[in-house]
């Protein structure tokens, strides 16, 4: 399966739209998309993975590589919208201390 990825670049922070299955396939076309963004180190990043239907732990390990990088510049990861089975997994593994997982956000 396809991703579908849709980028915004707001004031302060780019907005992110993730949609279809995240896993090792196709992991690698969003990383394409983050690695300029988080490299650049002037935007926190928002991910909206409200449409991701599935996600396995290279998407997990995709994140946590995100936020070391955002971290570098003092920047945050936001993983908003995630469904209440990503969201387990955010728990499970420990990373929803990590980062900001569906949490408010001022646009």
């Amino acid at each position: 399966m396809n991703l579908n990825i849709d980028t915004i670049e707001h004031d302060t922070f780019y907005e992110i739209k993730v949609a279809g299955e995240l896993d090792v396939y196709t992991a690698p076309e969003l990383l394409a998309v983050l690695q300029p963004l988080h490299q650049k180190g002037t935007h926190d990043i928002h991910l909206n993975i409200s449409e991701v239907s599935y996600m396995d732990s290279t998407g997990l390990g995709l994140f946590v590589g995100t936020l070391k990088e955002l971290n570098k510049h003092h920047h945050e990861l936001y993983v908003l919208g995630a469904n209440s089975r990503i969201e387990r997994l955010f728990d499970i593994t420990g990373l929803k201390e990590l980062m900001h997982v569906n949490a408010e956000t001022e646009v």
